[in-house]
């Protein structure tokens, strides 16, 4: 028996799921929780020490919005790349190895004050942060059935909150205490310390074949890339991916500056307001989660329990995105703020199960590292496109204020456009009435 293998429990009575697999199963929820957290502390660091940087560093907006955009440079390049190795390099390996490479990425901001190395840094490490999403959800998935997806992806996907949830005061504290240096060499350590633990009890779950979902046709165990990828489905969450991936990387980039710069809070209560944006998306993410999986189980099909909920949370989001700058400070603008961004974040959870709802387990990394690599590009832009914004804008807060209206139309927009597309069953339905051993062309 292979060493990365896991020996099944024997078959449990009908409706009954072995206890021990899963155990096993939500352990691993766990720890790629945990690998997510750690993956978007990694990419919150440098906007958490961002006032600290342009002192130290004589940066401009214009240059701070460079090296966030960098981080997704070579995003889409790493997402390819790690997708292909996924079913060819066991999860225990590959989850480690990728979360060592974010740890080498780090280090060098340990000790350098360079504007140069800070650029390098962050573009490796967004090559190296590529393929998690994929990587993470196609083992979270392969330990469940597609009917129990959405709960445990849930889980998985709320670990890009609640890693600056964490992040936000602790690094604000350890700024305060030490330097902004300090701040990656404590992401460095904990990033250490989860490959460690990953070694020991990561391992590939046992589904490998297509859907069991009593809502759908049985998928095929392959579909000709061509069609999955230009199935309304994968298209209409790409769009929904590409503006909601935008709003987290404003959110990481410029949230924290928009508080301090724009609005005028301190930095420890920056640092909490923002942990608090962070921690109602990864709560409302699991509940969502499970409001759609108590949806299904009332027999509401997969499109309205997956698709449609999430497409309106992402264009409600964009409504209170529009306008929660202009509301003037205090509660009210908060309470705006944190529903916009919780909203966005916590419909991701629910779409990113209809992926391998339409997809053949075998083909799921390519798809999904597919998929990353053209949604990332929001990331690319959106804080390319704001730093421009306020160095132009007469203040910053003007600056901060038209991005932010740009970036709450580009969620609705992208939240009705999706819910015309995304039909789940239909493109399930069109895969399985295709020829079984059709073959790429």
């Amino acid at each position: 028996m292979a060493a990365d293998s896991l020996p099944l429990s024997p078959p449990a009575p009908t409706g009954t799921a072995p206890a021990r697999p899963r155990r096993r199963a939500w352990l691993m929820v766990a720890a790629l929780l945990a690998f997510m957290l750690l993956n978007y502390a990694d990419k919150a660091v440098v906007g958490l020490v961002g006032v600290d940087l342009l002192h130290d560093l004589h940066i401009d907006a214009g240059e701070f919005g460079v090296v966030q955009s960098g981080f997704f440079w070579l995003y889409a390049v790493g997402a390819v790349a790690g997708s292909f190795l996924i079913g060819r390099v066991p999860a225990r390996w590959l989850l480690g190895g990728v979360a060592l490479l974010w740890v080498l990425c780090l280090l060098p901001m340990v000790w350098s004050a360079s504007f140069t190395v800070l650029l390098v840094s962050r573009m490796l490490l967004g090559f190296a942060e590529g393929p998690s999403a994929a990587i993470a959800l196609g083992v979270a998935h392969s330990w469940f059935p597609a009917e129990r997806r959405t709960l445990p992806t849930s889980f998985v996907v709320a670990g890009a909150s609640f890693g600056p949830l964490v992040a936000a005061p602790v690094i604000t504290a350890v700024v305060a205490r030490f330097d902004w240096h300090a701040a990656f060499a404590v992401t460095a350590a904990a990033g250490l310390v989860w490959v460690v633990v990953w070694l020991l009890v990561g391992r590939d779950g046992p589904e490998r074949v297509g859907h069991s979902g009593s809502t759908f046709a049985e998928l095929p165990e392959h579909v000709p890339y061509r069609r999955l990828l230009t199935s309304g489905t994968v298209i209409g969450l790409t769009v929904l991916f590409f503006a909601t991936y935008a709003s987290v990387a404003v959110k990481i980039s410029w949230l924290p500056l928009v508080l301090r710069q724009g609005l005028g809070y301190d930095a420890t209560t920056t640092g909490w307001l923002v942990a608090l944006t962070y921690g109602s998306g990864g709560v409302l993410m699991i509940l969502f989660g499970a409001v759609s999986r108590a949806l299904t189980k009332r027999g509401a099909g997969v499109r309205a329990s997956r698709g449609v909920l999430s497409c309106v949370l992402v264009a409600t989001a964009g409504l209170c995105t529009m306008f929660w700058p202009s509301l003037g400070r205090g509660p009210v603008q908060i309470f705006f703020l944190v529903v916009g961004t919780s909203l966005c974040v916590g419909a991701q959870g629910v779409a990113w199960a209809l992926v391998s709802d339409v997809t053949p387990a075998r083909q799921r990394g390519t798809v999904i590292g597919v998929m990353v690599s053209c949604y990332s590009m929001g990331g690319v832009l959106a804080p390319l496109v704001l730093g421009d914004l306020v160095n132009s804008a007469a203040n910053p807060f003007d600056g901060y204020r038209l991005g932010f209206a740009g970036l709450g139309l580009l969620l609705l927009v992208a939240g009705l456009i999706a819910v015309r597309l995304v039909r789940p069953e239909r493109d399930v339905v069109s895969f399985a009435a295709a020829s079984p051993s059709a073959v790429d062309a």
